[in-house]
């Protein structure tokens, strides 16, 4: 089977992958692979399947690191590497931001620089990765080997041809990445300012002052178990939030095709902010508003995406809205619980599901609304400008993946003649890199 194979690329040559450069697996040769011993005190970053699915284009964070002893047991790929998922979330890719090491789940591509890029073989797996994932559901462990990996035909223009597809591609894709940075900073700013005001109870005094560090008045609560602002309380999430709980829709009216509502059913496909739309449902049950919190009530408990349009929510989900008119306040309260979560995973008390008492019942040192409102008017303007950027980012995508199958059949050609457009084109990608050093 040759993948891109039509009218309007016969010229091309027809080649199978291992012809573009060297593929070679990922290793993690130590089980457990979760042996404490090969994390404690890591320096070595380490991804998973997860995290290359997570990627855009580029994979630009990890979540663990191996030690030396790790360190033995794998191998470091250099950046620029290709990063392809072979089991679980099979056929997804990311080029490594920097040296990463990855499992025997994952394969990694050098290119042959004579004849193509990590870039361009990153969008050729982008355009076959559905037919791939096609293929291997209903295997004993949905996966796919390195040597069908390799074996993969396809027609391959010569390399100035991929260049001006890169070129154009990735414009696209640094404009998402540099979006998707600037959103994570607001986040992380607004984290922050959280973290001061309702952590920490340094939020502003009368005079301008941060509370607690200036001699605010505290005093014990009992139920909480811990000092807090005089004119504060213990709060239940449900006295600031409505919770609305998913129900699964009715029979098998699950489809990918368009057709009904947009239906999520867990944090699968959740992205930065947005979740991404792949289900649709004609018998929706449970609802969801445009800008509601989705929470996920079963494992991973505590992972946060936010509505970007009324939708329907299964069971592994929970949708919240502020009952004040305090959504900002409430997503980053959601953030707070989501790190106790997190702690608590890692200390050993795994949550495998919150049922609805419990997420009724969830108790936080509870501000006045007036400080409440005053987060409100800060932070509500960080998440205005992501969810102005986020939806940019959802109509830079649909443009992509239009373009992405036309310039791989050779549909569209982009000639040489167009040197002006691809300079601007280019633009995206240069701000992008000056913003990363």
């Amino acid at each position: 089977m040759i993948y891109n194979e039509s009218k309007f690329n016969t010229e091309w040559d027809t080649l199978p992958l291992s012809k573009l450069g060297e593929f070679k697996r990922g290793k993690s040769k130590h089980r457990p692979r979760n042996d404490q011993k090969l994390f404690e005190g890591g320096t070595y970053p380490l991804i998973q399947t997860g995290e290359i699915k997570a990627a855009n284009l580029l994979i630009k964070s990890n979540n663990a690191a191996y030690n030396e002893e790790g360190l033995k047991q794998s191998k470091m790929w250099p950046a620029g590497t290709l990063a392809i998922t072979i089991a679980a979330n099979i056929a997804e890719t990311g080029i490594l931001a920097y040296p990463m090491c990855f499992p025997d789940s994952c394969v990694g591509f050098n290119a042959d620089k004579e004849k193509t890029t990590e870039l361009f073989m990153h969008y050729v797996f982008t355009y076959i990765k559905r037919s791939i994932q096609s293929s291997a559901v209903g295997s004993i462990q949905d996966n796919i080997n390195i040597e069908m990996l390799t074996a993969l035909n396809f027609k391959i223009p010569k390399k100035p041809i991929q260049d001006l597809i890169v070129d154009l591609l990735s414009a696209i894709d640094y404009k998402i990445e540099l979006n998707n940075d600037i959103n994570t900073e607001l986040e992380n700013l607004a984290k922050t300012i959280y973290n001061y005001w309702f952590v920490q109870f340094d939020f502003p005094n009368a005079e301008g002052k941060p509370y607690k560090t200036s001699g605010g008045e505290m005093e014990w609560n009992e139920e909480l178990k811990m000092e807090i602002p005089t004119d504060w309380s213990k709060g239940k999430l449900s006295e600031v939030a409505n919770i609305t709980m998913g129900q699964s829709p009715k029979g098998s009216s699950y489809n990918e095709d368009g057709e009904g509502m947009v239906f999520y059913q867990g944090s699968t496909d959740f992205n930065f902010r947005f979740p991404e739309i792949r289900m649709y449902t004609t018998e929706p049950t449970r609802f969801a508003k445009e800008e509601d919190i989705l929470l996920s009530v079963r494992a991973p408990v505590g992972t946060i995406n936010v509505a970007n349009e009324d939708c329907c929510i299964g069971r592994g989900l929970a949708a919240l809205n502020s009952k004040n008119g305090t959504q900002s306040y409430l997503l980053y309260l959601m953030f707070y619980f989501k790190s106790m979560f997190d702690i608590q995973n890692r200390t050993g008390t795994t949550f495998g599901s919150i049922d609805k008492d419990t997420l009724y019942d969830l108790s936080f040192p509870k501000p006045p609304i007036e400080l409440q409102k005053r987060f409100q008017e800060i932070v509500g303007k960080y998440d205005s400008m992501i969810l102005s950027r986020s939806r940019e980012n959802q109509e830079l995508i649909k443009l992509r993946d239009f373009l992405l199958p036309m310039l791989m059949n050779g549909q569209v050609k982009v000639k040489n003649e167009a040197k002006e457009q691809l300079s601007m084109a280019a633009e995206p990608q240069a701000e992008y890199k000056k913003s990363r050093t």
